[in-house]
């Protein structure tokens, strides 16, 4: 039997928040602003596919500020801004392009 995906794409965006700490987290500097505008975009854009933009817990890479992940690519980005997301969304979702500036594997 094989299993269907519910969604052809899905986002996922860190919003973990570290207290006690000074090392970064996602969620500090706008997880929530990004999933939003994930969700406002992918809406407005209308892209023609089953997708899903939600928050996540920590992606295990805090030190290069705000993170998504986008499967079922597994492709991982950095330092992502509100600015970035129509990119996002037109470039590597739409036309299966990723973004390199904001790769993490660089």
């Amino acid at each position: 039997m094989t299993l269907k995906a519910i969604y052809d794409v899905h986002v996922l965006v860190c919003n973990n928040q570290r207290t006690g700490t000074e090392k970064l987290s996602c969620g500090e500097v706008h997880g929530l602003e990004l999933v939003a505008e994930f969700k406002k975009q992918l809406k407005d854009l209308n892209i023609g596919l089953k997708t899903r933009a939600n928050k996540s817990g920590c992606l295990g890479i805090c030190d290069f500020g705000p993170t998504i992940a986008i499967y079922p690519d597994g492709v991982f980005y950095v330092g992502v801004q509100k600015e970035d997301v129509k990119e996002i969304i037109e470039s590597h979702i739409v036309n299966k392009k990723p973004v390199e500036r904001l790769l993490l594997n660089k």
